[in-house]
């Protein structure tokens, strides 16, 4: 009997040792977190404005952060807060992502020369819910934005944030209201709560498996990004993108085959707006890279051939 028991010892033993890493794969590791830190907070530094980060690696909970609860313009990803409002509000039965609109040129978001809504007649064209949120994702859409914001109206959008627990995240005002952000309402929020945000509707915690897919799908949609230029290929990034004078911001999941992450940059008080893009797309290569290899390599660091 003692017998059986130690024998059941040294293989439970064994199964954990093999299931559980060992000091010298943690210190590897380590090592390698080490160095992707430092590298992340180089890129931050040699920035001219201000840079902050929140990663975590869906896989594991790893995190990496770099000023995680300083609020910042949000610019255009602060749209993810009206997909989510958009689909909350579709759940619960208050509007279909099927209803109708007819475009109309009152609704024209004034002072938008690129928005593509502007572009056509008025009320030539009548199109879905959901037909608008893909133009306010793929295309940035400012009119769309104002449209679906009306709709569903910026109190409802601030209450369901407030409701996933994310205080600092606030819609303030619509898209290119120049009086309203001279007043100070800028739309914010933080590196830790966009992702915390992302997070949430994943884990089908702001959203039944329905709606969680139909925001996916249409974040997935393909779009001009830091991100996407960051990582070109076959990478599937579901990401919104921001920008504005002096700002410049992307938030999104990056699924890697293993080791999925989300990934939210901001950057404000650029001295050029470029170095805020070129710091967003090097974040993004340097996170991308740190868990691609952990995703396929083995637990000591070696490439191992699939054939």
């Amino acid at each position: 009997m003692h017998l059986r028991v130690f024998v059941s010892a040294l293989v439970l033993a064994g199964i954990l040792a093999c299931a559980s890493p060992t000091r010298a794969e943690e210190s590897l590791q380590a090592s390698l977190r080490a160095q992707l830190e430092a590298q992340l907070n180089q890129v931050a530094e040699h920035l001219d404005g201000v840079l902050g980060f929140a990663i975590k690696d869906l896989s594991t909970g790893e995190t990496f952060f770099r000023l995680p609860d300083t609020v910042f313009p949000q610019a255009s990803s602060i749209k993810l807060a009206v997909l989510l409002e958009l689909l909350r509000q579709a759940q619960e039965g208050k509007l279909s992502l099927d209803e109708k609109h007819t475009v109309r040129r009152r609704e024209m978001t004034v002072g938008d020369d690129e928005a593509i809504l502007n572009k056509l007649g008025d009320g030539t064209v009548t199109m879905t819910l959901r037909d608008l949120a893909a133009f306010v994702l793929v295309l940035s859409d400012n009119s769309a934005t104002n449209i679906l914001i009306d709709r569903l109206g910026i109190e409802n959008i601030n209450a369901g944030l407030a409701r996933l627990g994310l205080k600092e995240t606030q819609l303030r005002r619509r898209m290119i209201d120049l009086a309203a952000a001279r007043r100070g309402n800028e739309n914010v929020s933080t590196p830790r709560e966009m992702l915390t945000l992302l997070e949430k509707v994943r884990a089908g915690q702001a959203l039944d498996a329905t709606h969680t897919a139909e925001f996916f799908r249409l974040l997935w949609l393909p779009k001009d990004s830091p991100f996407h230029r960051a990582l070109r290929g076959s990478v599937a990034i579901a990401d919104k993108p921001g920008a504005l004078e002096g700002v410049r911001c992307d938030s999104g999941i990056i699924e890697i085959p293993n080791r999925p992450f989300i990934l939210s940059v901001m950057t404000t008080y650029l001295a050029r707006d470029e170095d805020g893009e070129r710091a967003i797309q090097e974040i993004a290569k340097l996170a991308y890279a740190h868990f691609s290899r952990l995703g396929a390599w083995s637990r000591y660091g070696r490439a191992i051939p699939e054939k």
